[in-house]
């Protein structure tokens, strides 16, 4: 995926579409126009990203637990690339729980705050193994206890791990709600609540998917790529990035650009809709 066009579609989703023109949000939106504009957002999105999963690798709750302590403040890609090392020699929470620090801090020097999270990881897993016989618990309230752990590492186990809906309030997800005037609120529980109140709980896992999914290809942080927008007829902050068609479909990023996207092991509907598997650490 990833040309622009005029508004066809594929059998994997919606390809990425030229803005003519667009009418602005109204101020006074009710209450129940900004239920229908979001679900209809989430709708669009689900067609543009069909195929959106969680972008850290992983086999297994504890893999995916432990890679998402380990994504605090860097990219999934660098996690998905250091967490192979670190599994294949601490496979199990007993294995990391027993581990030298300084030989799981060389591991994850490349990941960042490399002795903090090498304290988080060990004390999780002395923790699951001594609470929780060596498994990572399906309960919020047991997760949050954790070492590391908080509602948000808490919700992508849950809703991944454990198909157990959650919505995870990152910063790609805090950024885009409030762009589209879902919320004013910055605290992330309040996100959290604000925008759940305008879903079904079933569709909590997928939204956050759907969310930070478009944060990461085409609604960026310094220069939205508006231009390129599949959902800017519905976007209050159409505008703040480059609308021009053939400038914004240069700042695409991901498969969207042609470009790898975060996991060294996608799934096969991924590699299906066109997206290519990252490189592995060290690779040229």
């Amino acid at each position: 995926m990833g040309e622009q066009s005029s508004g066809g579609s594929k059998k994997t989703g919606k390809t990425v579409r030229t803005v003519t023109s667009v009418k602005p949000v109204k101020k006074d939106e009710s209450r129940t126009a900004l239920v229908r504009r979001a679900r209809r957002i989430n709708r669009e999105l689900a067609e543009v990203y069909p195929y959106a999963h969680p972008e850290l690798d992983f086999d297994n709750p504890f893999q995916l637990l432990v890679a998402t302590v380990l994504s605090a403040q860097t990219t999934d890609l660098r996690v998905n690339q250091t967490t192979p090392a670190l599994f294949a020699r601490y496979p199990t929470p007993e294995d990391l729980a027993a581990a030298n620090p300084e030989e799981v801090e060389e591991i994850l020097r490349p990941c960042g705050f490399f002795r903090m999270k090498t304290k988080s990881v060990i004390g999780l897993s002395k923790a699951l193994a001594e609470d929780f016989s060596g498994e990572v618990p399906g309960r919020l309230e047991d997760l949050v206890k954790l070492p590391g752990v908080g509602r948000k590492t808490a919700f992508v186990v849950l809703g991944n791990a454990f198909g157990r809906p959650g919505i995870t309030v990152d910063t790609h997800f805090q950024r885009l709600v409030r762009r589209w005037q879902w919320t004013q609120e910055s605290d992330p529980d309040k996100i959290e609540a604000a925008v759940g109140a305008l879903f079904p709980k079933s569709e909590w896992t997928d939204l956050s998917h759907h969310v930070i999914w478009h944060g990461r290809r085409i609604c960026h942080a310094r220069k939205p790529a508006c231009g390129a927008c599949p959902i800017a007829p519905l976007c209050p902050a159409y505008g703040e990035g480059e609308t021009d068609p053939e400038k914004a479909k240069k700042l695409l990023k991901y498969e969207k650009g042609g470009f790898p996207g975060q996991r060294l092991k996608p799934p096969q509907a991924y590699l299906d809709a066109g997206g290519k598997p990252a490189p592995p650490l060290g690779a040229a």
